[in-house]
This record gives C-alpha cells, structure tokens and sequence, in this order.
C-alpha cells in the first residue's frame, strides 16, 4: 500500500477525535416520548375508530335498504301503437264538437 496522504492523515484524525466524544451515555436507548406526541396519537386513534364507524354504519345501510329503486326513478316503458280491431262507435256525447272540415257544395 502507498503511504497516506496528508488529507487521509487529517480526516483519520477528526474522525478518531470526533469518535472520542462518544460516550456511554449518549448510546443508551431515547427516552419514550411524552406531551404532546401521546395526545396526538390518541386523537389519531379515537378518529380512525370513528371514520371505521362510519364506514360500518355506510356498508350496513346500503345492505339493508331496499334494493328496488322507487317507482319515479325508473323511466316510463315506450307506448305500444295501437291497431284499432273494431269500427269506432259514435258518440253518445250530448253536445258534439262540430268538425273543423265545412260540409257543403
């Protein structure tokens, strides 16, 4: 191997330096987290309760409620043409309507 260069030299130094500074002390596990942090998670729970709540009330209406549309969603069928089968009778109304064609020479 070559010898170092005087920037390996440096850098090996901070770092042996920079590692010195380390103790015990700063390896030991973090405390638990306290204030704020646990109220937030509560709160977090209490709305992810809520919100599954919601969505089995939601499942459980659409489950339970009646299938069949009502009848003013549903469009009216297509009228069937009729044939007439039999003459027309005449009227036994007591008032005519007189036609719009003139009858005369």
């Amino acid at each position: 191997m070559s010898d170092p260069t005087p920037i390996e030299e440096r850098l090996r130094a901070a770092l042996e330096a920079r590692g010195r500074l380390i103790d015990a002390h700063d390896l030991s596990p973090a405390r638990p987290p306290t204030g704020r942090t646990w109220g937030t998670r509560r709160t977090r729970r209490v709305l992810s309760i809520a919100v599954a709540a919601l969505a089995a009330a939601a499942a459980a209406a659409v489950l339970l409620l009646p299938s069949n549309p009502p009848d003013h969603l549903h469009p009216a069928p297509p009228a069937r043409q009729s044939t007439p089968t039999a003459p027309p009778t005449p009227s036994t109304d007591p008032h005519p309507v007189p036609s719009a064609v003139p009858s005369g020479p």
